[in-house]
């Protein structure tokens, strides 16, 4: 089996639009500092990367499932054009109130990679900005990390930290130490 380190997209990968907004063209899509260093790094300690998001602005209407593949696809493409590779990206394209059970904090997203993928969740992480992040991680059994950006808020988190390559790194250490 494989192990993962599942990652949020927006606030995680790159920087999240503006309140209320959402990434809907490539040319919006800006990566956040270190993210190249980061996957790269997951990638180096035998972890798969794979993107989990919710994407409601597909509900909304504001982007086709295609369109999103499109900046998926780019994403993927860029990350590996600069050595860091992503092997999934699955996103939940409903409302929040739609109930299903691929939207975070439910962990259909994490599931469904897990069956497609071969991963040993109990191996595995999960790494987001925010509170409906970690419990769709601790809800498919992975370890947890939320990213703070320097703020202090409470958290179920197992981990906290203030960027993706600050998180890899801690993750990182503890693997070393437990081998």
């Amino acid at each position: 089996m494989n192990k993962a380190v599942f990652l949020d997209r927006d606030g995680v990968i790159n920087r999240k639009a503006a309140p209320g907004g959402y990434i809907t063209a490539w040319e919006s899509f800006e990566f956040l500092p270190e993210v190249v260093e980061a996957v790269a790094l997951i990638n180096e300690a035998g972890f798969q990367a794979i993107v989990v998001t919710n994407q409601r602005c597909v509900a909304k209407g504001l982007i086709t499932p295609r369109q999103l593949d499109a900046i998926h696809e780019r994403m993927c493409k860029e990350l590996a054009r600069l050595g860091a590779t992503i092997e999934a990206v699955y996103y939940c394209p409903h409302e929040i109130e739609a109930g299903c059970a691929c939207r975070k904090p439910a962990p259909g997203l994490l599931l469904s990679a897990a069956r497609d993928c071969d991963i040993d969740l109990a191996q595995s992480w999960m790494i987001g900005d925010s509170e409906i992040d970690a419990a769709a991680g601790k809800a498919a059994g992975c370890s947890t990390v939320r990213l703070t950006n320097g703020e202090s808020d409470a958290t179920d988190a197992d981990l906290t930290a203030t960027s993706l390559l600050a998180a890899i790194q801690q993750i990182v250490k503890l693997e070393t130490v437990a081998a």
